[in-house]
């Protein structure tokens, strides 16, 4: 790989701003200064460093974000806030929302550059369960629990994937729901076709991968690898709900 092409790939810095670096003979190569921007390296094995700081080789990225309400999903939006302008700039490069999650909603979005990756997550026949805490407009009822089994119908004439949901203890307002697939607007879709309506929407987890109990609203984190496997394992139901209910205690019971 290129000098430059793999610095720009694993910073901050563009192109340009790199090859004036590599000029200026703030770069090393196996503490080497190498001047020539097209000088090829080993991205696996070659050790970088651009102005005495070490620059890490990631094959591909993964962040984790903890999203607030007033950003969309996407890498470009000229009409809104997207959710790339929450990450820092040495992270966001080439990297993209694996799936959606509303404007309004909160919670969980995992940005990368890896398609596969997100393809395998987001394809419902992978079975990839996203986990979601909603507050309703009306009390929870106990036929919701049959009705989002067998398939929910939308109005339009869609019909969902069978789905969970149940509610939360001692707060018959907020539901947990968990989705094998990802239609538009799909939770509230949902409940809107029971007669209720969802009021606030917090996804928590995917897979078996958690928001951090200190991650912030707003905040993002960078993944490594073992943290990413979680996102295709089988859920561990038990600390989810632990996990959920630390969440609704400390953060959600009072929205």
């Amino acid at each position: 790989m290129r000098l430059d092409k793999f610095i720009s790939d694993n910073s901050a810095l563009s192109r340009s701003q790199v090859r004036d670096a590599v000029k200026k003979g703030l770069v090393k190569v196996d503490g080497i200064i190498i001047k020539q921007a097209d000088f090829k390296i080993s991205p696996e094995t070659s050790s970088v460093e651009y102005a005495g700081n070490i620059i890490s080789y990631r094959k591909n990225r993964y962040i984790l974000l903890n999203k607030p309400a007033g950003f969309v999903c996407s890498t470009n939006d000229p009409e809104s806030h997207t959710v790339l302008e929450l990450v820092p700039p040495e992270l966001s490069k080439k990297v993209f929302p694996a799936g959606r999650l509303d404007k309004d909603s909160e919670g969980l979005v995992l940005l990368t550059d890896d398609g596969e990756l997100s393809h395998r997550i987001l394809t419902p026949e992978k079975h990839v369960p996203k986990f979601y805490i909603v507050k309703l407009a009306e009390c929870f009822k106990i036929q919701y629990i049959d009705l989002f089994a067998s398939g929910i119908s939308l109005s339009n004439g869609e019909v969902c994937m069978p789905a969970k949901v149940f509610p939360v203890e001692n707060n018959d307002l907020w539901a947990i729901v968990e989705l094998r697939e990802g239609k538009y607007h799909q939770v509230k879709r949902m409940f809107a076709s029971v007669g209720n309506k969802v009021e606030y929407l917090f996804r928590f987890c995917m897979g078996n991968l958690k928001i951090p109990e200190k991650l912030a609203i707003g905040d993002c984190m960078e993944l490594m690898h073992k943290d990413v496997e979680k996102l295709i394992q089988t859920p561990d139901y038990d600390c989810i709900l632990r996990k959920l209910y630390v969440y609704f205690s400390s953060y959600l019971i009072n929205k």
